[in-house]
């Protein structure tokens, strides 16, 4: 359990066209999607819709299916962690005005495959583009 963490890839749909909300990691200040530990008790996926609101406000209806996986590298003290990241998509229904990380990050809204450019994981940006035309064909 040290070495995993969840995410969302929380994303809606306007105008028939594909949105991703990106927020800002607090450290480096990149580009990512919410992301934490696991919960004792709580369903991976339903942990990382507890993440997408409490980093970034949003609610939503969370697959509990991830849609993939990317490495991400953490520093605890001196040592470096290599993290894998299990994702989840949430389909955002709401934001909230007020949440408990407000004003740590910054949050936008973007067409996927401008999303797929901002983040820094090039595996997270792969699994972005793949749920995008994943959800073309859908639609």
């Amino acid at each position: 359990m040290k070495d995993k963490q969840i995410a969302a890839l929380p994303f809606r749909t306007k105008s028939a066209k594909l949105r991703i909300l990106l927020i800002t990691t607090r450290g480096k200040r990149r580009w990512s999607v919410p992301k934490g530990w696991p919960m004792r008790r709580k369903q991976p996926h339903r942990a990382a819709a507890v993440e997408a609101y409490e980093e970034a406000g949003l609610l939503g209806r969370v697959s509990a299916k991830a849609i993939g996986r990317f490495r991400h590298s953490k520093r605890k003290g001196k040592r470096k962690l290599v993290l894998d990241v299990k994702v989840f998509p949430l389909k955002v229904k709401k934001r909230h005005k007020d949440w408990p990380e407000r004003g740590q990050r910054r949050a936008i809204w973007l067409p996927a495959s401008e999303a797929a450019r901002r983040v820094d994981r090039p595996e997270l940006r792969r699994l972005i583009r793949r749920f995008a035309r994943q959800q073309a064909l859908r639609h």
